[in-house]
């Protein structure tokens, strides 16, 4: 009998998760990034801003995403079992000190298995104290921050500020730099689309900058985190495993009742969170910088958790949003000041837009908010020629803050996510 009910597959995944309930088909998708895409390449025309869609722009976008989308990723697996992981900035900390302990004394493809393998342990510790003692999922993640943060810490003035490591360049708040993981390059496509994009054409050159930006200078790790999305979506959306992963954050009792063991799925979920949330941290050590240093996750850890928010806890949502907060984070690095103020023209007519959409819809406070919002934002375009660093510094952050306020209508979270489970709790 027991076997019989083990092989029973759990109720399916309530409709209002899936892609036709949210009414974005694969074609409603590409006619969006088309109208994007026209959007973007006519406010570079419209204000020189050349560097808007550079292949170097979009290089650097693409390496300051991968963590926040692998971060996302590994809260994408925790929450869709049922267990909010705010932990994933401490998992992430204990990935980049894993990946450059271990990545200078060795290799760096040993320093990557290391930084995962560390997340993971950071990925249990939440594990054993929401699913097995029932705390509370937030608590829990805020105490594997703090956690990490501190053993890390205490374990980098052990090992990177004496004897060899001292000699190599380490001190207490870094380690010794690594040896690079292999790059790729896409031989002949990247001059070829270098060349159409020097002659600056209306979307042609745009189009051209975008693509050399994903083909050129690529980091092994960043095909290996393109990879795991798109596996990420088959094994939860197309197999056996990922209906039950995902009938534990939709409804355990009735799971359990089923056969499934809740309990082992939930573990294994928090336990993949982890290594994701590892891989990440590795990435910054390994791939940006290419030692360890403290504080150098910044918050990457909450921006994914916002791209899965924005995402609706799938993996295409989430790859957009990590694309969007990377571009954001990007613009900082390379002439940032310039590059946000023609996005100021970019936010008047979104904000144009989304005001006329929603005084079609009679929602006329709204309506309004977003036109009076538009007008301020094309003042301050006419009036100034460049936006203090300041606030280009911040635009990351801004950016999450109006994602999420504009997406949070949409929004629908595994319905048990962070509840407290207990096995035979529906008898």
């Amino acid at each position: 009998m027991t076997a019989t009910m083990t092989d029973t597959p759990p109720p399916a995944a309530p409709k209002a998760d899936t892609g036709s309930r949210n009414g974005r088909s694969l074609g409603m998708i590409l006619m969006i990034v088309a109208g994007a895409l026209l959007l973007v390449s006519a406010v570079r025309v419209l204000t020189g801003a050349e560097q808007l869609t550079s292949d170097g722009q979009i290089s650097a976008a693409l390496a300051l995403a991968v963590p926040i989308g692998l971060a996302g990723l590994a809260g994408l697996w925790s929450e869709r079992a049922g267990v909010v992981n705010i932990g994933l900035e401490g998992m992430m900390i204990l990935g980049t000190f894993g990946a450059g302990w271990i990545g200078w004394q060795s290799s760096p493809w040993l320093g990557l298995l290391c930084g995962v393998g560390f997340g993971v342990l950071g990925g249990l510790v939440h594990a054993v104290a929401t699913i097995t003692f029932g705390v509370d999922h937030i608590v829990s993640g805020v105490a594997v921050n703090l956690l990490a943060l501190g053993a890390t810490q205490y374990l980098a003035k052990l090992v990177f500020s004496e004897g060899g490591a001292a000699d190599a360049g380490g001190n207490p708040k870094q380690s010794p730099p690594a040896d690079s993981l292999p790059n790729i390059d896409v031989p002949g496509l990247s001059d070829a689309l270098q060349s159409v994009e020097k002659h600056h054409w209306f979307l042609i050159s745009d189009l051209a900058g975008i693509i050399g930006g994903l083909v050129t200078n690529l980091s092994v790790i960043t095909l290996l985190a393109a990879a795991l999305f798109v596996g990420s979506w088959w094994l939860l959306w197309r197999t056996a495993f990922g209906l039950r992963l995902r009938s534990c954050g939709e409804n355990p009792i009735a799971a359990e009742s089923l056969g499934v063991n809740v309990y082992r799925y939930k573990y294994a979920a928090v336990a993949v969170s982890g290594g994701l949330a590892g891989l990440g941290g590795a990435f910054l050590a390994l791939v940006t910088s290419h030692i360890y240093l403290e504080g150098q996750t910044g918050g990457r850890g909450y921006i994914g958790l916002a791209a899965m928010i924005f995402g609706n806890w799938r993996p295409g949502g989430l790859a957009m949003g990590a694309g969007l907060f990377g571009f954001s984070d990007a613009l900082q690095l390379r002439n940032g000041g310039e590059t946000v103020h023609a996005l100021l023209l970019l936010l008047v007519v979104l904000l144009a837009l989304l005001a006329g959409w929603k005084l079609y819809k009679k929602a006329l406070w709204q309506g309004v908010a977003s036109a009076v919002t538009a007008v301020l934002v094309l003042v301050w375009y006419l009036l100034t020629d460049n936006v203090p660093s300041d606030f280009v510094g911040a635009t990351p952050y801004v950016v999450t803050l109006l994602v999420l306020s504009l997406s949070a209508q949409r929004l629908r979270m595994p319905k048990a996510d962070g509840m407290r489970y207990r096995k035979g709790q529906g008898k």
